[in-house]
């Protein structure tokens, strides 16, 4: 079951060096204490698919999306990244071009390190070798999940996994159920989940005629959570 905040505040502080479970506060303060600092502005791409992974990012602040695009032009969300997040640090562990296309939702602060500042770390700490392969399992785990839900799971599932998803990291809870600030249009939704937005459009429709969901203006107000997990298991009443 999916937990969900009492309010949203996308200016809370975030815990430092979060995802990196195990890192030593020392290895921590040096890779991120003196990296760069900058900002992204909504809509704001921080790099782009391809691109040389020259360093990579602490999210300290914000929402960014982690997209791919088809050949047939149609773009997926593949994660949404909160603060804490490391961002980037696979191109720099591989030495690959960049696997996908990171883009702001939120006004965001990032730190930054680069790629010789990292390796310079290793050279002195090699255990931080240890720290990333827990990461990168739990991600490899992340994406068979991702991966099972997409192609396993009906098309009204995935939208209510993804409206959950939203629920979860932005929604303010309120008398009536859970908001969902409109940072996050029907595109995005639709994104997530791997559907046509018409699609997205006609199943939010049909939820609001069974008062599962509410539109307000360009957001969503999520009346019936246990609904849209029933969604999930395929339990009905």
């Amino acid at each position: 079951m999916i937990g969900f905040p009492t309010e949203y505040s996308p200016s809370l502080p975030p815990s430092p060096y979060g995802p990196w479970t195990g890192l030593p506060e020392s290895i921590a303060a040096e890779l991120f204490g003196h990296a760069k600092l900058s900002g992204l502005k909504p809509g704001e791409v921080l790099f782009e698919v391809g691109e040389s992974g020259n360093g990579f990012y602490l999210l300290d602040k914000g929402l960014l999306k982690v997209v791919l695009t088809s050949f047939d032009n149609e773009v997926v969300i593949i994660a949404l990244l909160t603060p804490g997040t490391i961002v980037g640090d696979l191109a720099v562990i591989d030495e690959m071009p960049r696997a996908a296309s990171v883009v702001a939702l939120l006004e965001c602060k990032l730190r930054f390190v680069s790629k010789a500042d990292f390796e310079r770390c290793c050279e002195k700490r090699p255990d931080i070798y240890q720290c990333l392969a827990r990461i990168l399992a739990s991600r490899l785990r992340e994406a068979n999940e991702c991966i099972a839900a997409h192609t396993m799971s009906p098309v009204k599932a995935r939208i209510a996994r993804a409206l959950l998803q939203v629920a979860e990291i932005l929604g303010e809870r309120t008398a009536d159920g859970i908001a969902v600030p409109d940072a996050i249009r029907q595109r995005d939704i639709a994104a997530m989940a791997g559907v046509a937005r018409e699609t997205v459009n006609r199943v939010l429709h049909e939820w609001e005629r069974t008062a599962v969901v509410t539109k307000l203006g360009h957001s969503y107000l999520i009346a019936d959570i246990r609904a849209l997990e029933r969604e999930l298991t395929g339990e009905f009443q």
